[in-house]
């Protein structure tokens, strides 16, 4: 029990409740992940290479917005308005997308969704690291990717049940998904934000003067490993071209969440320990594994098991990769920092899923997964070389 007790100190209050405002909106947004492709695909009538298009642009959104949300936190030295109002914007975008009669509006509808998950992204962020004391940041980002990837976990279980045992239409999913997404606004409201000290004027660079080379070596490793990083929804697309059925997919999907949920809190807490850098190589190496088997495998149990693997790799990646971020820039620059690093995913991902729609497009599903799988080993070389070791502690 002391064990026990050890394992989770350090956390507080706004830990818990950020936590669980990531589980209620990821609730919101993953009960349309897994279906969204197949709404594209099959109800509009759009190709892989527009899912690509709508996936890449929708989380470039996200990921840029989240860049500059990160700066305006930082500058005005307050984080709970902007990720209130995210989560917002993000609840109230995804009935749009069911009501949208074409890709295009999909698109649209994605984009704002996208843009509202960015705006409260950074802030959410920083208030999570501020939440504890820096030897236990890695824990407090693992409790939140918890909630997270339990709210990915759950959405698509939640879709199952309405869309088999409810029969529910497609369309009818995104309008039901507004109520979790609203939750999560319910549970900001409650965080108690601390008195923001001694006011840091930010530059018109956006503060990137003030970024140390490291954290810059960083942000190149990241860039090299997301460039093959494409969007989870080839995940999904491979599973049905495989022979899976809609519900069989869902059910993988969901599994895969689960795991990156069960993963999460413990790398976070090794990466506290042991380092981040060691703990961040291994899910590199783990993406590197679980892409080379989508590519090679035409087993729907062998896919199963890839998307476990994978789930590993989300879980560890989510957690480490941000606390590693924040471990790289000064206190005042926290939301700056790990907004711009979330910015370099979203570019990145946005190169991914383009060529990774067009590879699949024009040469095959298999060369989509073998492009990713090449980048994670030059992701992790330059990670091995570039990036100083830093522990949590």
């Amino acid at each position: 029990m002391p064990a026990l007790t050890a394992y989770f100190s350090g956390l507080s209050l706004n830990t818990f409740l950020l936590a669980l405002a990531s589980l209620f909106a990821d609730i919101s947004t993953e009960m349309l992940y897994p279906v969204l492709p197949i709404f594209l695909t099959q109800t509009l009538g759009a190709s892989a290479g527009v899912v690509g298009l709508v996936e890449g642009i929708a989380q470039a959104t996200q990921n840029l917005i989240q860049g500059l949300s990160g700066w305006l936190s930082d500058r005005a030295r307050r984080r709970k308005p902007l990720a209130l109002l995210g989560y917002s914007i993000a609840a109230v975008a995804k009935p749009l997308m069911g009501l949208a009669p074409s890709w295009p509006a999909v698109l649209g509808a994605r984009s704002l969704d996208r843009l509202g998950a960015g705006m409260r992204s950074a802030p959410r962020d920083a208030l999570v690291a501020e939440s504890v004391a820096d030897a236990d940041r890695g824990k407090a980002f693992g409790i939140e990717g918890f909630g997270d990837n339990l709210g990915a976990c759950i959405g698509p279980l939640l879709a199952i049940v309405l869309l088999s045992q409810l029969q529910l239409e497609l369309r009818s999913i995104f309008l039901l998904a507004v109520i979790p997404g609203a939750l999560a606004a319910v549970m900001t409201l409650f965080v108690r934000e601390k008195p923001a000290g001694r006011h840091v004027a930010a530059t018109i660079e956006l503060g990137f003067a003030r970024f140390p080379r490291s954290y810059w070596s960083y942000l190149v490793t990241i860039a090299l490993f997301g460039i093959g990083n494409s969007s989870n929804a080839f995940l999904i697309l491979r599973a049905r071209d495989l022979g899976a059925s809609l519900t069989t997919t869902i059910f993988i999907y969901a599994l895969f969440n689960l795991v990156a949920a069960l993963a999460s809190y413990p790398a976070g807490y090794l990466s506290d320990t042991l380092g981040r850098k060691g703990v961040l190589l291994c899910s590199f190496l783990v993406f590197f594994v679980s892409y080379a088997g989508f590519a090679l495998t035409t087993d729907i149990v062998a896919i199963g098991v890839l998307f476990v693997l994978y789930g590993i790799h989300q879980g560890v990646f989510r957690a480490v990769g941000k606390a590693l971020a924040t471990d790289l820039v000064p206190a005042q620059l926290r939301a700056s920092g790990v907004g711009w690093y979330t910015a370099t995913i979203g570019l990145s991902g946005l190169i991914a899923s383009i060529v990774g729609g067009q590879l699949w497009t024009r040469i095959g599903p298999p060369a989509t997964f073998f492009f990713g799988a090449s980048s994670a080993l030059v992701g992790s070389i330059a990670l091995t070389l570039l990036v100083p070791s830093h522990r949590g502690d």
